[in-house]
């Protein structure tokens, strides 16, 4: 990284965020704070209070580290090891999908169709860094939660994430919804896999480059494919009364709502806060 050597942390956040900004990363400013309170070992709101303290040499070398590597477009939360997710901190790294906030949205639902319950059984299919699976455990009243996803690495997150938060969580390792054949529950939510291989050019370098293909792309020619095929299985997963709760891509409602309707199943789309369908609601069954 050929910039000035910094003398104090204001200065290495201003010269954080002209280095990513010339590199094409933005909201610079914002990443270069979360980059730097990091190298420093302080939470952003820390770093606003020591903006003009000097800087020891260790801090320099590190923070020039992690913001080169945020140069090459390495996702933040891979820098910093975490991504907030519904107010909780999630330990993420190579190999986990980051979680996004668009996804808070299947809590959101999930508790809708909750209500007061108590005790309900849940099944999160794909759980990645188990934001999900674990978000739930902790929201609803006495959840009964199991979580699958096919790799051993994702699942190694979220055990972590689930023994940190204190969330009690049934994992399993397997493809799709093999882990628990032969089970129903009230609620089945899953974030699947749903970009076209065949538009990978255009996904940011920090998606393309960085997180875990198997958990980004669904089979090429085929976006809608994860989707489909559970919406076909929905009435195996669910008990009477269930519901299934999926993310879709931003255009992705428009083209399985002719497929879908044919299914005769119960459905609705929940749009997001920028209006897109984001949340395929089947059920109750």
């Amino acid at each position: 990284m050929s910039v000035p050597e910094p003398r104090t942390v204001r200065e290495m956040v201003e010269l954080g965020r002209a280095f990513l900004a010339k590199k094409g990363v933005e909201p610079a400013r914002r990443e270069a704070e979360l980059v730097v309170a990091h190298a420093l070992g302080l939470d952003r709101l820390g770093l606003f209070l020591v903006l003009e303290r000097p800087l020891q040499r260790e801090e320099v070398v590190r923070g020039r580290e992690l913001l080169t590597r945020r140069g090459k477009r390495e996702p933040t939360a891979y820098l910093t090891g975490q991504r907030e997710f519904y107010g909780r901190d999630f330990r993420v790294g190579p190999g986990v999908l980051v979680p996004r906030p668009e996804t808070e949205l299947l809590v959101d639902r999930a508790r809708v169709h909750a209500g007061p319950r108590r005790g309900l059984t849940c099944y999160d299919l794909g759980t990645g860094s188990g934001c999900l699976a674990v978000t739930l455990a902790l929201e609803l009243d006495e959840a009964q939660v199991t979580a699958s996803d096919l790799s051993a690495r994702a699942l190694e997150y979220a055990r972590d994430n689930a023994a940190r938060l204190g969330a009690k969580v049934e994992f399993l390792e397997g493809d799709g919804p093999a882990p628990v054949a032969g089970r129903r529950f009230d609620l089945v939510v899953s974030n699947p896999p749903y970009i076209d291989p065949a538009v990978r050019a255009a996904l940011a370098p920090e998606v393309a480059g960085h997180e875990p293909a198997e958990a980004l792309f669904a089979p090429a020619g085929s976006p809608d494919h994860w989707a489909m095929l559970l919406a076909r299985a929905a009435p195996t997963l669910l008990v009477p009364g269930g519901v299934l709760l999926l993310e879709l891509g931003h255009d992705q409602a428009a083209r399985l709502r002719p497929a879908l309707a044919s299914l005769g199943l119960p459905l609705a789309f929940t749009r997001d806060l920028e209006r897109h369908e984001r949340v395929l609601e089947l059920g109750p069954l």
